[in-house]
């Protein structure tokens, strides 16, 4: 079961797959620099693109596509 997100700028509430959220309190730690690290560096990106003249919406959907494409080696 999903939640609504949480509000802008903050990280999600971790979830296990099965819905429940994660408790271990390192876990959303790692989870939460990695969130912040992840943003910084797509916000630097989208920065950079629109001082070289970059479409901003080209950019975006290309961050998207980004996220989109990535695989879960576990499965």
């Amino acid at each position: 079961m999903s939640k609504a997100p949480p509000p802008k700028g903050l990280p999600p509430i971790w979830q296990k797959p099965d819905g429940s959220p994660v408790s271990c309190l390192e876990k959303i730690k790692v989870l939460n620099q990695n969130y912040a690290e992840l943003k910084q560096m797509a916000q630097d990106a989208l920065e950079d693109a629109l001082l070289m003249e970059c479409n901003e919406e080209q950019i975006k959907e290309a961050l998207h596509r980004l996220v989109d494409d990535l695989h879960n080696p576990y499965d």
